[in-house]
């Protein structure tokens, strides 16, 4: 859409108002209540508010034109994200907390919009197109019922009883779309489950209930074993096909940032015990891949091309499930408590940004972020009586790690010694056979973290597709894939272990060290090894306390450049440093990070000496480091 001249309410114009709903408003606001948890409640409401305030300043006014009346325009995307109903529940729950109007009257136009993508059959549709995609219709009723649930009082009541029969054709197009827990991606099925819950004790109607205890008895054979990882995250009806390695399709962003959130919730409410086992040892496995900062390591999931380093871009918020969960193991608590602090660390003017170095690097946010990850807070705050304490006293798993942990359902291995951490992923379920985007594999580095500098190395996805084209921003500048790789050009056809799926590694774990072995071979996207030059080479890490060696060699005549390319995260600003032609130094505020190479290293010139990847939405300095005379590459990372 083009952008237009937005007029902020702040007084009841186009929308009526009863004077008892006015008054209402007035005397929640000047209650007071002591909370528990004080400093975390803090930073929950105080981000919600500043994320309602940035969506109020995008919404559109202009009562003569219906069609857009109401809308949240995006600053960055040239189209309509039709899901903003999401944002009607927050807005009400800031209306009751603060009193001020502005956020109910925003609330309402929200809800009211959504009549331009609204369908016969009770569907909202993703987009503005009525043959769009629909299963999005659960995440609004979600929004809708618990707006109603806990702020129906808001409103007056022939629009509270219009809102009632909207949420019932909603809610009844669910039904019959999500007739079984797989009838789509399992977070639908997952999210299906709480909504049949809530809503159908909120239209006092039982066929809702029940349908939502089947679903929940079929979502319980969709947990690995040994670590409960939640899968069914691909695309084709059979969401329990295998890869070739025997290995089931899962997305940690979408587990962690939807399903296990509304999974919890009903296990929760419905006492629940058998699936409240799963979903403890669900949460233990994925609380080990959230980094010491908070960050989400999403590097290998299989739908990562919407993976952003807090979590991902039109999911929930990971803060549900693990604020609720927090008795079971405390340290959920620190891990949710981190990541909401991230997630306010990429807030900017009211709008969450799709990763850390958006302004750094230019980049307008995308409002889908914001109004997506609002509505969790909303329900913690809302439930804040029934929630655990929660704090930062226990530490994150993966902060105080010593060693390795290899998840053989994912083939993907974390690994800890001194204050390295990083993940090597051979990981090989494709989410999309059609449409290929591919996350970390091949035994590449995944993600390389320094407790004191933080984030180093990070996958993005090796091509960036528009897989879902109303769910992703489009790349800004060249696409440059920030996942550490060998690479070779034939003909300009790239060729790189990145599309080695048939890799298996290896490691070892002693005292003073991590190494992984692996053998990979360059192949190209449609999975065809290159034969006019070295195909197959050997590629090493060693961890130890005091460095990381990469070492990648062949005993192959090498007949085309190639060259090893590590992408170093770093944003616009940080000191980059030629020291020779085999040393490049960056200095980060915590240490200066050291690069050695046997080989020359090269920076790769960019227009604003950095190169962005919307996955996972960071800058980096890309370092290239060819073979040149030579059959191998040896590098070394240090922190000093």
């Amino acid at each position: 859409m083009k952008r237009r001249d937005f007029i902020q309410l702040t007084t009841i114009t186009s929308v009526g108002l009863s004077l008892s709903a006015t008054s209402f408003l007035t005397s929640c606001a000047s209650e007071v209540k002591e909370f528990h948890s004080s400093e975390y409640r803090t930073l929950v409401f105080n981000l919600l508010k500043d994320w309602c305030d940035g969506m109020i300043k995008t919404q559109i006014i202009k009562p003569s034109d219906p069609k857009i009346h109401g809308l949240l325009d995006c600053p960055a995307c040239e189209t309509v994200h039709a899901r903003i109903m999401d944002a009607v529940y927050p807005f009400f729950y800031m209306a009751k907390a603060t009193g001020d109007k502005k956020y109910l009257e925003a609330g309402i136009l929200a809800f009211e919009w959504g009549k331009n993508v609204t369908r016969d059959d009770g569907a909202w549709t993703n987009d503005l197109d009525p043959k769009s995609w629909d299963g999005t219709t659960v995440f609004g009723a979600v929004a809708l019922a618990e707006a109603l649930k806990y702020h129906g009082d808001l409103l007056d009541e022939n629009t509270r009883e219009r809102w009632y029969k909207r949420l019932e054709l909603a809610t009844e197009f669910v039904y019959n779309r999500f007739y079984k827990v797989d009838a789509s991606n399992i977070n639908y099925g997952a999210t299906t489950i709480y909504a049949f819950n809530l809503i159908g004790k909120l239209l006092n109607n039982t066929k809702y209930i029940s349908r939502g205890k089947e679903l929940a008895t079929q979502v319980k054979s969709f947990f690995t074993k040994p670590n409960a990882l939640l899968f069914g995250e691909i695309q084709g009806k059979d969401k329990k096909k295998l890869s070739p390695k025997g290995l089931y399709g899962i997305d940690l962003g979408y587990n962690l940032e939807e399903s296990l959130n509304n999974l919890v919730l009903y296990a929760l409410e419905e006492n629940d015990e058998e699936l409240l086992q799963l979903l403890k040892t669900s949460l233990d496995a994925h609380l080990e891949f959230i980094l010491p900062d908070g960050g989400i390591d999403n590097s290998f999931g299989n739908r990562m091309f919407k993976w952003t380093y807090w979590g991902s871009r039109t999911s929930d918020g990971m803060q549900p499930a693990f604020s609720f969960m927090a008795n079971h193991n405390p340290a959920l608590g620190t891990a949710t408590f981190k990541n909401t602090e991230l997630l306010r660390q990429c807030t900017h003017n009211g709008l969450l940004h799709g990763g850390p170095h958006y302004v750094s690097h230019g980049i307008q946010p995308c409002v889908h972020h914001t109004f997506a990850h609002a509505k969790p807070l909303a329900t913690l705050l809302d439930h804040w009586d029934n929630l655990p304490k929660i704090n930062k006293l226990t530490p994150l798993p993966r902060a105080i790690a010593d060693g390795v942990r290899y998840f053989k359902e994912l083939d993907v291995s974390l690994f800890s010694k001194g204050d390295w951490r990083g993940t090597i992923s051979a990981y090989d379920s494709i989410y999309s056979p059609t449409k290929d985007v591919r996350q970390a594999t091949g035994a590449s580095l995944g993600l390389l973290y320094h407790n004191k500098v933080g984030l180093l190395c990070t996958a993005s996805t090796a091509v960036y597709k528009m897989l879902e084209a109303y769910n992703q921003q489009p790349q800004p500048g060249e696409d440059f894939a920030l996942t550490p790789r060998i690479e070779t050009y034939v003909d300009a056809i790239w060729y790189s272990n990145l599309f080695d799926l048939e890799v298996i590694f290896t490691s070892k774990d002693d005292t003073h060290s991590i190494e992984y072995n692996a053998k990979v071979q360059l192949k190209n996207e449609v999975f065809e090894t290159v034969t006019e030059t070295a195909s197959n080479f050997n590629l090493n890490y060693t961890a130890t306390s005091e460095k990381l060696e990469i070492l990648a060699n062949t005993n192959e005549t090498i007949n085309t450049p190639t060259a090893f390319v590590l992408p170093i995260v770093s944003p616009t600003g940080e000191k980059v440093v030629q020291v020779s032609e085999h040393e490049v130094s960056i200095e980060k505020p915590n240490g200066t990070v050291k690069i050695t190479s046997s080989s020359v290293i090269k920076i790769k010139d960019a227009p604003k000496e950095r190169l962005f990847n919307m996955v996972p939405g960071v800058e980096a300095v890309p370092l290239i480091m060819p073979f040149e005379d030579k059959n191998q590459v040896k590098i070394t990372i240090k922190v000093i």
